[in-house]
């Protein structure tokens, strides 16, 4: 178990596969934990340096006061990547870890060479959406919202499995505070413009079934950067790494081969 104490927040991270190889930093979803990656981890190049990390609020990190500023969950990537040492490093980002890779992208190009924008966009559903996400958790409980979120996130025959379970539980234990801070920062982030602006290359992933981040939404904000390939995974919803994780790796082992961060 890794972590890194910074002033405001401690991070948890982990660090997989060659540690002198090339580096792929994964940042996972509203409501998950590092655990997101495991089956597309697995599967992909031993080669690679594989770096996952649990975001403010969420698994194994502290969970500071909320609300949070989507500019200090950028920080937050900012500053474990300058712990590690890393530089030049592809960025996978789900969801909120999408938005946190464009507005890392932005901020820093010496730290990313090319992104990854899976399920995710440049501006999430309406600040309003947010404000009662947050009054029904604060009231209620992540419990009281699960199935709704569940819906979106799966499509329906992986919600008849048995490994659905463990991801209704990895959703509903995760801190509230963390969950409103993450809310709060998805709710004030608009990155059209300064996504717009991004010329470095990128991979969209979206899945067929996603109720969250349709795939319409996420090609929109793929197509603000000139020559981004967006694909689609069918039979998979907001989470595609955890439904089609062979799909989702060969989407990610072609892009990294593609762009020259893994040999041909």
């Amino acid at each position: 178990m890794k972590m890194v104490e910074f002033e405001d927040v401690a991070l948890h991270y982990r660090i997989d596969g060659d540690p002198d190889g090339a580096p792929v930093v994964f940042a996972n979803s509203l409501g998950t934990d590092l655990r997101l990656w495991d089956d597309v981890v697995d599967r992909l190049h031993a080669g690679l340096k594989l770096v996952r990390y649990d975001k403010r609020g969420h698994g194994l990190s502290s969970a500071p006061p909320a609300p949070y500023a989507m500019g200090s969950l950028v920080r937050d990537a900012e500053r474990l990547l300058d712990h590690l040492d890393l530089r030049d490093c592809v960025f996978v980002g789900l969801s909120i870890g999408g938005m946190i890779a464009q507005g890392l992208a932005v901020k820093r190009l010496d730290l990313v060479r090319a992104i990854v924008l899976s399920n995710t966009a440049a501006r999430i559903g309406q600040p309003t959406m947010w404000e009662e996400r947050i009054s029904a958790v604060r009231a209620g409980g992540i419990e009281a919202l699960a199935d709704s979120i569940l819906e979106r996130w799966f499509s329906r025959p992986f919600r008849d499995t048995s490994e659905f379970a463990g991801w209704r539980h990895m959703l509903t234990r995760q801190p509230v505070e963390g969950y409103a801070g993450c809310c709060a920062a998805i709710a004030g982030t608009d990155f059209y413009t300064p996504t717009s602006g991004l010329r470095l290359p990128c991979l969209g992933i979206a899945g067929s079934e996603d109720g969250s981040t349709p795939p319409d939404l996420v090609r929109e904000t793929v197509n603000l950067i000139p020559g981004a390939r967006f694909e689609l995974i069918r039979r998979a919803g907001h989470l595609p790494c955890v439904e089609q994780p062979d799909a989702y790796a060969r989407l990610l082992t072609d892009f990294l081969r593609e762009i020259g961060h893994i040999a041909r």
